[in-house]
């Protein structure tokens, strides 16, 4: 594996090369957005296709609801759509090829840094040039999972009231996915094996829809030893998730407790925290911290307690009038809280990404935190002045020991 940080040109001219190399790319995928501009689009993905009237590179773009799919030929029609497309302000870029996958992710500075990773033998990625291929899922319809959970009927499809929980299944595996290809592509992961499997803890797991999705995904998908456990309050949880575990094959445990009080006997790597309730997530996050967990992706669900902490302290001049309304209260809370737990994250040495989880037309609460550890620690100052200025406790600062505002 190799890193370096060169000039944007210098960066998406690596991209271009191995975009274009019809015979070597297996998939490439642009997301995200610079810190000065978004693109057009949400996300694309391009490959190439061999159609009856010759090669071309498919390029399937994402907007809001829905992906537009359009192809290419050969030559000078793909390049076009390729340059095209690297005009685009994208954060992100993740090319993968038959011996090597490369990212490029635009800094703040607007510069390239690009992280490369040879392929092993035993690792070999070949091109699928097929046109008519079936819908590209992180995990199909008829996998036996979903219908133990309840997401499928006994033929293998989703059911129709369902379906809103399967594609917010399928948008997580693959921010999961993303997130833990590149945290290993740059050391920040280490190699699970056998004898010491990737160990994911999801807290607060509920019935275990992303937990069973995630553990069969990276172990049937992407071969990776994994030990997974799953963390709820409710004994009754606990024994449904078992259970399907069982039915399932699935090698994975689950323990009845609190967020805070759970025992694991061996810290995990990567930690889930999705939908968490209000605090719940903040335990969640602290004890992510205390285990330095490599990756954390939390969705919060509901910030009561900041919004509560705001009706009753004063507010700032001349800000009143963001929180004077209830609805607009509760909107800033929800922004207010995730930022200064943003801000804590970092703080204590991790990279933070706050991302859309699902469109928002499937669950408002569709916000993500993806931290990576790489030890990089920032200061608090702002941290410091946004709870002085509003007067507020977050619970994560108070789980983390750090004094209130004023003392």
């Amino acid at each position: 594996m190799s890193s370096r940080t060169e000039t944007l040109e210098q960066g998406l001219a690596r991209v271009r090369e191995d975009l274009l190399a019809d015979d070597r790319l297996v998939r490439a995928v642009a997301s995200g957005k610079r810190r000065t501009a978004a693109p057009g689009w949400r996300r694309v993905e391009l490959r190439w296709v061999d159609l009856k009237a010759g090669r071309h590179l498919q390029v399937v773009r994402y907007d809001a609801t829905q992906a537009h799919t359009s192809n290419h030929l050969l030559g000078e029609a793909a390049g076009a759509a390729v340059d095209g497309l690297l005009a685009e302000p994208f954060g992100n870029w993740t090319v993968e090829t038959t011996d090597r996958q490369l990212s490029l992710r635009v800094t703040k500075k607007g510069d390239a840094q690009v992280h490369t990773a040879q392929r092993q033998a035993d690792d070999a990625a070949a091109p699928t040039r097929d046109h008519d291929r079936a819908k590209d899922r992180m995990l199909p319809e008829d996998d036996p999972l979903f219908a133990a959970l309840g997401l499928a009927d006994a033929r293998g499809r989703i059911k129709p009231s369902r379906m809103a929980k399967y594609r917010q299944v399928e948008d997580f595996l693959r921010i999961l996915d993303r997130s833990i290809a590149d945290a290993r592509t740059r050391g920040h992961l280490r190699p699970p094996t056998p004898e010491d499997p990737l160990r994911i803890v999801d807290l607060g797991c509920g019935n275990g829809y992303l937990t069973f999705a995630a553990h069969r995904f990276l172990s049937e998908r992407r071969g990776l030893p994994v030990r997974l456990t799953g963390v709820d309050v409710k004994e009754q949880s606990r024994d449904h998730n078992a259970a399907v575990a069982a039915g399932l094959g699935i090698d994975a445990s689950f323990v009845a407790g609190t967020i805070g009080d759970a025992e694991l006997p061996e810290p995990p790597d990567v930690v889930l925290a999705l939908h968490a309730c209000d605090t719940a997530t903040d335990d969640a996050l602290a004890r992510a911290l205390g285990w330095d967990a490599s990756l954390v992706l939390a969705a919060p669900c509901c910030h009561h307690d900041i919004a509560a902490q705001l009706r009753k302290a004063d507010s700032p001049s001349p800000y009143t009038s963001l929180v004077r309304d209830g609805i607009l209260r509760e909107r800033f809370a929800d922004t207010l809280t995730d930022a200064l737990r943003a801000q804590l994250l970092r703080s204590c040495g991790y990279r933070v990404d706050v991302m859309e989880f699902v469109d928002s037309k499937h669950t408002p609460r569709n916000t993500l935190l993806r931290a990576v550890r790489t030890g990089g620690a920032q200061p608090l100052d702002e941290y410091d002045d946004l709870v002085a200025t509003w007067g507020i406790r977050p619970r994560l600062g108070e789980l983390l020991d750090l004094p209130a505002a004023g003392a």
